[in-house]
């Protein structure tokens, strides 16, 4: 009986042992909390950012983990609605104890988010462009990985005047957080670009037209049309505009980065031309280091899910890589520890950028981590 004993016991330590040895760790799992937009309107841009979140848990892993210890990151979908957002981390938070945020896939979310996180001083990465999200207090306990749209608003507008050298330009946007973001950043800096903006309209996220929108446009004799939101809407609008015989120029947000875009919009992609990450365009990359990253992680997603990754995919590594690198430097899960060390983040290469934070500045990037990417033939190229 004694032996039984023994030998039960023995296998009992190896069954705990054996787990914290595949990854290399001997201490307590790491919890990341996840919020995304796996279903909903923002489905385009939130099931790569899973996809990626679930592989770089997996790679990590097998790399030792994070400090000697397992990583764990806890999804949740928020369907692409705030209230869910919300509901989610508080679960993550409280239920799973997890150490740092990750999300969200849309500014709604992640500005109501963020009121909690900043309440409980539990570091936040967002993946979402809404200036408002660093822009406006509390900002202490987010960060951000995409560029912020007055980043993306900027290139836009250097595009319309440079570039195509027109002076009237209409506004088309989403009645949503990250719509509503962009159309005021664009009134605010428009004049000084030497544009002006001769009209503006929105919609619903939901809408399944925008005849009535680009009628009442036209109207007003544009130049160039700046639509400001996410898929499946900007694709409805370049097919309700093709529809009309609308040939103005569409210029289009960072948040059409993804091949849903040209999928939805069909020949009605043609000749849109938005600003977006490197990672569309990798040989756009000048930097040897984030070159060296973009390159594995490209061919690392492709090789895992048969596909390229978007810019959105970017978010999620970054949001991760920062994490860690964060974690790792300030050597524990202390929160105030992760906050100094994000914050002295200087240099920082992924494929969304180089970044550097700072205490008063949580967004990272600048204009020299985005391109103009016009697409052409069903592809996406660098836009002259």
């Amino acid at each position: 009986m004694r032996r039984a004993y023994v030998v039960l016991a023995a296998l009992l330590i190896a069954l705990t042992v054996i787990p914290a040895m595949a990854c290399g760790g001997d201490g307590d799992t790491i919890v990341f909390g996840a919020f995304v937009s796996v279903t909903g309107p923002n489905s385009a841009l939130g099931e790569q950012e899973r996809n990626v979140l679930e592989m770089m848990e997996e790679q990590i892993n097998a790399d030792g983990g994070v400090l000697g210890r397992p990583l764990k990151i806890v999804i949740e979908d928020d369907k692409s609605d705030a209230k869910e957002a919300v509901t989610a981390v508080n679960r993550l938070i409280d239920q799973e104890k997890a150490v740092a945020i990750i999300g969200g896939t849309g500014s709604a979310g992640t500005l109501a988010v963020k009121e909690i996180t900043a309440q409980k001083g539990l570091p936040q990465i967002a993946m979402a462009a809404g200036n408002d999200i660093t822009d406006k207090p509390p900002i202490d306990w987010i960060w951000r990985t995409p560029p912020k749209d007055a980043v993306a608003a900027a290139g836009a507008l250097t595009y319309i005047a440079d570039i195509l050298k027109v002076k009237k330009i209409a506004v088309l946007h989403d009645e949503n957080a990250f719509g509503a973001s962009g159309k005021a950043e664009i009134e605010k800096t428009a004049g000084d670009y030497g544009l002006e903006i001769v009209a503006t309209d929105s919609y619903k996220t939901n809408d399944t037209d925008m005849t009535a929108q680009l009628t009442k446009i036209r109207g007003a004799n544009p130049e160039v049309l700046i639509v400001w939101g996410t898929n499946p809407a900007p694709a409805l609008a370049a097919k309700n505009m093709k529809q009309l015989g609308m040939t103005i120029p569409y210029v289009g947000s960072h948040g059409i980065a993804n091949s849903k875009f040209i999928e939805l919009a069909g020949d009605a992609a043609e000749g849109v031309v938005f600003p977006a990450g490197k990672i569309l365009l990798p040989g756009s990359i000048t930097d040897p280091k984030q070159k060296e990253i973009t390159e594995k992680f490209i061919s690392d997603y492709t090789a895992k899910f048969g596909t390229s990754p978007n810019t959105f995919a970017g978010h999620a590594f970054d949001s991760v890589s920062l994490l860690v690198a964060a974690i790792e430097k300030a050597g524990g899960t202390d929160p105030a520890g992760i906050q100094k060390a994000l914050n002295e983040t200087q240099g920082f290469a992924g494929p969304d950028g180089i970044y550097n934070y700072s205490a008063t500045n949580h967004d990272g990037l600048t204009t020299d981590d985005m391109v103009l990417i016009k697409i052409e033939g069903g592809k996406w190229v660098l836009a002259q």
